[in-house]
């Protein structure tokens, strides 16, 4: 088995002002990312809103993306906690030939590692064949992975537990794991995951740091002196003093209103909140169209 590894961005949904999902402009999207650096995307991550948007539109989504030129670069995230939906929207996927799909932990209920291991493998007792990066995200689902359910995972699926992000921080300088993949949640931690054997990254920040990340990425494996990480960690860290969907949001908004378009209870950044963003970013001479400019 191919261990996935690289830049991947946590793509963004675009919305109509309905806020029904836009399923050419959020293709285009996670498209345009891919073209900027990025080896992928994760589509319906938490950054898309996935938690918030119906099935119905992400089934649409995935039969139109299925005929597209970058179909093989994308994980499919679910958002969804109820098991047996999960099971039915991987059916569907399946059907349309994805195979690779990001899978968090159900959100809202207390529960231990036995219990996280029944819930992955009564998703692969019914869908053998797909391949499964573990989504560990505790501020997000109230549930963060240890060291040992990971191990146990795999070695019980080895075929189907290929991976992990981590935006919790507690796995990836510890797992170590043969064949399998490693990507910490944060531009922050690409360069120190790179050099201790972690696969890339898969973050929010990558929409806009696309062609920044990928540098750091290419240079750590070509040998070059790393000249633009500590640019990547600044911009991230400005990024991470709001909520970053919300962030996002604003700065693709100043180029393009329909990403004014952001579902309840989600909102865009206050006037405050934007302008000090915008001045943060300026301070660091980091431009959103570019972020390569000096």
């Amino acid at each position: 088995m191919t261990k996935i590894s690289g830049i991947y961005a946590a793509s963004m949904s675009v919305l109509n002002p309905n806020l029904s999902l836009n399923i050419p402009e959020t293709i285009k999207h996670a498209e345009k990312l891919i073209d900027d650096g990025c080896h992928g995307t994760a589509i319906f991550g938490s950054t898309g809103q996935a938690q918030l948007i119906p099935i119905s539109e992400k089934i649409e989504l995935l039969n139109k993306l299925s005929d597209t030129k970058y179909k093989d670069k994308h994980l499919i995230g679910t958002g969804l906690n109820s098991l047996s939906e999960t099971i039915n929207f991987l059916k569907i996927a399946t059907s349309l030939n994805f195979e690779k799909f990001l899978i968090m932990p159900p959100a809202y209920y207390k529960y231990e590692d036995e219990d996280v291991i029944k819930f992955y493998s009564k998703i692969l007792d019914n869908l053998p064949d797909i391949k499964i990066v573990l989504y560990n995200f505790e501020k997000l689902c109230g549930y963060k992975f240890s060291l040992d359910c990971i191990e146990k995972l795999a070695k019980r699926f080895p075929k189907q537990i290929i991976g992990v992000k981590d935006s919790s921080y507690n796995i990836f300088e510890s797992l170590k794991l043969e064949n399998f993949s490693i990507f910490p949640g944060s531009e922050t931690k690409l360069l120190k995951g790179l050099e201790i054997g972690c696969s890339g990254v898969i973050t929010a920040t990558c929409n806009i740091t696309a062609k920044l990340s990928r540098k750091v990425y290419d240079d750590f494996f070509a040998g070059t002196k790393q000249t633009y990480n500590n640019k990547l960690i600044n911009v991230r860290s400005v990024f991470d003093k709001y909520n970053l969907i919300s962030a996002l949001h604003t700065i693709f908004s100043k180029e393009n209103k329909i990403y004014e378009n952001i579902l309840p209870p989600l909102r865009l950044l206050n006037e405050f909140e934007e302008k000090n963003l915008i001045k943060s970013l300026k301070d660091l001479d980091f431009s959103t169209k570019s972020s390569l400019a000096a």
